[in-house]
């Protein structure tokens, strides 16, 4: 039976670079590999034959001998073929499928025993945000133990060498003629064992215990701002690198001033009087100051008075943002007899003048439309 041409075994045609020759072994490895079809003596196979075609055409020099020779020139024990096992090719291939396979991928030795990150979860005033400040805050986290500096065994001895791993952190178990590389059950992972744990932390080489941080906020910052500081988090096992430590911003609500973005926004009622005649109204500012803002006749509600600068410091940039004063005209209440009639009074002196444009021009749209409806 005539053997198939290693080509068209991996889908690619003769020009192929290796990059699409990995990417192609990779797509059939994966779609034939053992552990995926357990008990599939055709699966294994095809594995076996994408794998030698693979293990000829990634090297320079038998993909020249295959494209010269075809598959004679690696009959006879001369091509050093698949038979003996992976060649280094597979490697990188081989990495991606240990990750997909074992649900990760590559590990560092002792990555495993970084310590866990924290969270806190701070509340800020507006002003405290406009302002910027430094906050102490004390979490509950594990700290490198003292009395075994970290190493978990007691003072005068030394972990030893895990002699499962031989200090690699991996273990090789063999899955038919497939390899796979698994985290040692001795050690965890670490490559070492201790013989005699440190009573401090029994052999953890950290302990529970508050600590007590520095926090600088900056100015400018925002609601769900983040904060991360690296290695402020709980410590590694073992001597393992520490976690980071996040801290999540919440601003509280004010009762004067709302926030968007960069800019303020500050809603003041003023009497109808003032808003009717104009005059000057002081305006809290969020640095603890007034501004003095001046009123034309006539102002109506809803209208805005922008304050250049006024606003919140832009966190990741120069100046400030803007305010906004909008005005909310206040009816009176609890008028005394003697004003009702001042303003009955007031409302007779009024006639036609149009004194309402606003009102005059709803009412007089609002009676076209009654016409229009009973025409």
């Amino acid at each position: 039976m005539a053997e198939q041409d290693f080509y068209e075994l991996l889908g690619v045609d003769r020009q192929a670079s290796q990059n699409d020759l990995k990417k192609a072994y990779r797509k059939l490895a994966m779609k034939y590999h053992p552990d995926r079809n357990q008990g599939d003596a055709e699966a294994e196979a095809k594995f076996k034959e994408v794998s030698e075609a693979y293990d000829i055409l990634s090297d320079e020099e038998k993909r020249d001998a295959y494209d010269r020779f075809g598959h004679a020139a690696f009959q006879g024990g001369g091509g050093g073929g698949f038979e003996g096992g992976f060649g280094s090719s597979f490697a990188d291939v081989f990495d991606d499928l240990f990750g997909e396979f074992m649900g990760g991928g590559r590990q560092q030795r002792g990555g495993n025993n970084r310590g866990a990150d924290l969270r806190y979860n701070m509340d800020i005033t507006l002003e405290e945000a406009f302002n910027g400040k430094t906050s102490k805050i004390t979490i509950p986290t594990t700290s490198v133990c003292d009395g075994c500096e970290g190493t978990g065994a007691e003072a005068g001895s030394q972990p030893s060498t895990c002699a499962t791993c031989q200090g690699h952190g991996k273990v090789r178990a063999q899955s038919g003629f497939f390899t796979i590389e698994r985290t040692c059950p001795n050690c965890g992972g670490v490559g070492r064992v201790i013989s005699n744990p440190c009573k401090s932390c029994s052999g953890a080489g950290r302990v529970e215990k508050d600590k007590t941080l520095s926090v600088n906020i900056p100015k400018g910052v925002e609601d769900g701002t983040r904060i991360r500081l690296s290695g402020e988090g709980e410590a590694g096992l073992r001597g393992g690198p520490p976690g980071d430590l996040y801290i999540f911003l919440s601003l509280q609500p004010h009762e004067v001033f709302q926030r968007d973005g960069a800019h303020i926004y500050c809603r003041v009622p003023i009497a109808m009087t003032t808003a009717a005649l104009g005059g000057d109204i002081d305006v809290p500012t969020l640095d603890g100051g007034r501004v003095a803002v001046s009123l034309p006749e006539g102002t109506q509600t809803g209208r805005q008075f922008r304050l250049r600068g006024k606003g919140m410091p832009h966190m990741r940039g120069r100046g400030q943002g803007d305010m906004y004063v909008q005005t909310m005209v206040e009816t009176p209440v609890n008028l005394s007899n003697e004003q009702k009639e001042l303003l009955a009074q007031f409302q007779a002196s009024l006639g036609d003048g149009g004194t309402s444009p606003e009102s005059e021009g709803f009412f007089k749209k609002a009676k076209e439309l009654w016409n229009d409806i009973t025409d």
